[in-house]
């Protein structure tokens, strides 16, 4: 028997249109687009201020997370004229990119079998300057304890720069760890610092950590991944659901939750709807910093070190 040709689900002002809700994208789990539309409408309120302004790259599924998704970067020409966009230069040419301003938008990229949502560090108006720094924290194996034990040497280097920090799970394997930057320095010295501290982390951690990018020179040590903080890359935005089964979710924690034992990077699900959406880890979230005296106190404990 066939299920609903559509649905709609309503967004602000806007009413959106949900074709083929009943189309399983979670197969082992039995979640539809309704339920993917559902959940992103949801988390509106949190997600929302997480993404505004930011160029995006969409992960999508039409056929559902066990056939072959694609990465979208261009906006196609048929997106409704209200979901927002930008332009931004890339070798040779330009690449638009669908901008998420608004309830609507999240329901018309889950109609879109857009699962998981990477967002820029930086927003459009100033793309080349990012007001987000993130240390993705991958780790060797299933063991989620150096993954929360490195969460807080990050964390405590950060603090010794004068950058406060917030974490969250990637919903797949590790943690992010973020600071918010206030746009003053281009990608570039963003992305030498990252990678300058996860040097000096990995120098004085040699035994469990590396900044070492080639998988067979890691030895099974937890990497400190910076190669996010480059032009043009993306990380995962908060709250954002994953394509492995269970619907994993990218959750915002706080700094207390990442001590507790329980929390994995899979915690929390897209079946975590109204926890996530009644909680706010971030709500005294630090503000934004600049980078110029976080730089000249790293390149002290470098030269002392």
């Amino acid at each position: 028997m066939p299920g609903k040709p559509y649905t709609t689900v309503r967004a602000g002002r806007r009413s959106v249109r949900i074709s083929r809700p009943d189309k399983v994208l979670f197969p082992a789990d039995g979640l539809t687009k309704a339920d993917l539309a559902a959940y992103y409408k949801a988390v509106a309120p949190r997600m929302l201020p997480q993404l505004r302004g930011r160029p995006l790259m969409l992960e999508r599924y039409p056929g559902g997370i066990d056939d072959h998704g694609f990465m979208q970067k261009d906006t196609p020409d048929h997106v409704p004229d209200w979901v927002h966009r930008a332009e931004l230069p890339k070798e040779g040419g330009t690449v638009t990119y669908t901008v998420c301003d608004d309830t609507a938008t999240l329901a018309y990229l889950a109609d879109q079998a857009c699962v998981t949502l990477h967002r820029f560090l930086s927003r459009a108006g100033h793309a080349d300057r990012p007001d987000r720094l993130v240390f993705d924290l991958d780790p060797p194996d299933s063991d989620f304890a150096p993954v929360r034990g490195a969460a807080r040497r990050v964390r405590g280097l950060l603090d010794e720069l004068g950058l406060p920090s917030t974490v969250m799970t990637t919903g797949s394997r590790g943690l992010h760890v973020l600071v918010a930057l206030d746009a003053g320095s281009p990608v570039d010295e963003v992305r030498a610092f990252a990678r300058d501290a996860a040097d000096l982390l990995a120098a004085r951690h040699p035994d469990s950590l590396t900044a070492e990018p080639r998988k067979a020179a890691r030895r099974g040590r937890l990497y400190l991944d910076v190669q996010r903080n480059a032009y043009g890359q993306t990380s995962v935005a908060p709250y954002a659901v994953r394509a492995l089964p269970g619907a994993p979710v990218a959750a915002p924690l706080t700094w207390d939750d990442v001590d507790d034992p329980e929390t994995t990077a899979r915690r929390w699900t897209l079946a975590d709807a109204d926890a996530l959406a009644a909680a706010n880890p971030w709500r005294d979230a630090p503000r934004p910093r600049a980078l110029g005296p976080a730089r000249r106190r790293l390149d002290a404990l470098r030269s002392d070190g």
